[in-house]
C-alpha cells in the first residue's frame, strides 16, 4: 500500500496513539520532538484532529522545477508511517511507503526504485533486517528507524550495510538532516533545488533569481540551503545556529537575524519570523 500525504502551508502531520485511534495535527512551528508514552508515541503542540488529513490523502508535493528524492519508507506502525512520509513530502520528498515486508519486496521485484529507504526492523511478514540486502542490490542506501536499541541490533544492521541506525523516539529534524547527508555521501543528492523563482545549484553553489545571479557570502548561501531544504518548516534559531555555524545557542544572539535580513534582501523570498522559535522559508505550491 503506498501513502502519499501532504497538507500545504503550515502543517506537519504528528499522529498520536495512545490507546485511541486517533491523531494531530501540529503547526509547523511547533516543537517537533517524539517521545514514548504508554507503550506508543506522542507528539507536542497539537490543535486539530486526524480527519484534517483525510482531505490531503494521496497527493504528491511538487515544488515548481525542484527534482525531488524519492524516499521509501518500511514502518507497520500506520501513525508513524504518515508522520514521516508527510515531513518528507513537506521538506521536498517524494514517498513511497509500505507496512510490511513483503510489500517492499514486491515493490523492488517490479522495478520499484528509490533513493533511499528508512526501514523499521520489527515489521510483519519480513523483517527490517531481510530488506537490506535486496535493497542494497538495488543500489538503495537504508537507513534503520527502530524501536529496537540494544547493541545487537544495531552492530547486525550496521554490519550489514545499513548506511545507518536510529532508535525511536527520535527528531524529526534529524531525521531529515541524516537523509540529505546520506543523499550527499552517496551521490543521489539533487543538484537542483527551486524555491518559488529563486535556483540553487548545489553543485556550483550558484543562486539566480531567474536568470540573473544573486551573490550572497558562504554564511548566507548555507543558511538559505538548509531555509530551503526544509521550507514551510519552522527551523529553531539554535538549530540554524548549530547546523550552520557550528556552535551551541546560548542566550540571545542577532547572527541569523542579520543573515536573514540579507538573504530577504537579496531574494525576495517569504522568510517569516516565527515568535520564541526562529523562522520559516515559505514557497508556494505550484
Amino acid at each position: 500500500m503506498q501513502i502519499v500525504s501532504h497538507i500545504p502551508g503550515d502543517f506537519l502531520l504528528f499522529p498520536m496513539n495512545e490507546g485511541r485511534s486517533s491523531g494531530d495535527i501540529s503547526s509547523a512551528a511547533g516543537n517537533r520532538r517524539i517521545c514514548s508514552v504508554n507503550g506508543g508515541f506522542h507528539f507536542y503542540n497539537f490543535f486539530t484532529t486526524w480527519h484534517l488529513l483525510q482531505r490531503y490523502n494521496d497527493k504528491k508535493t511538487q515544488w515548481g522545477d525542484h527534482i525531488m528524492n524519492k524516499i521509501l519508507i518500511a514502518e507497520d506502525e500506520l501513525a508513524i508511517n504518515k508522520m514521516i512520509c508527510m515531513n518528507l513530502n513537506i521538506t521536498g520528498y517524494e514517498t513511497v511507503s509500505f507496512q510490511d515486508g513483503q510489500e517492499v519486496l514486491d515493490y523492488l521485484s517490479q522495478g520499484g526504485v528509490a533513493d533511499l529507504a528508512i526501514v523499521d526492523v520489527m515489521m510483519p511478514k519480513v523483517d527490517g533486517f531481510a530488506l537490506l540486502e535486496p535493497l542494497k542490490m538495488k543500489g538503495i542506501p537504508v537507513i534503520y528507524l527502530t524501536a529496537r536499541g540494544d547493541l545487537e541490533s544495531k552492530l547486525k544492521g550496521l554490519a550489514g550495510g545499513a548506511e545507518d541506525y536510529m532508535v525511536k523516539p527520535f527528531e524529526m529534524l534529524e531525521l531529515l538532516v541524516r537523509i540529505d547527508m546520506i543523499l550527499k555521501r552517496t551521490g543521489k543528492s539533487q543538484e537542483i533545488l527551486s524555491l518559488d523563482d529563486i535556483t540553487l545549484d548545489m553543485k556550483k553553489r550558484i543562486v539566480k533569481k531567474k536568470e540573473e545571479t544573486i551573490l550572497l557570502t558562504p554564511m548566507e548561501y548555507d543558511l538559505l540551503c538548509l531555509l530551503g531544504k526544509n521550507r514551510n518548516i519552522a527551523m529553531n534559531r539554535d538549530k540554524l545556529l548549530s547546523e550552520i555555524w557550528g556552535i551551541d545557542f546560548e542566550g540571545e544572539t542577532r547572527t541569523v537575524d542579520v543573515h536573514v535580513a540579507a538573504l530577504r534582501r537579496k531574494t525576495g523570498l517569504h522568510i517569516v519570523s516565527v515568535p520564541k522559535i526562529g523562522y520559516r522559508l515559505e514557497v508556494d505550491e505550484k
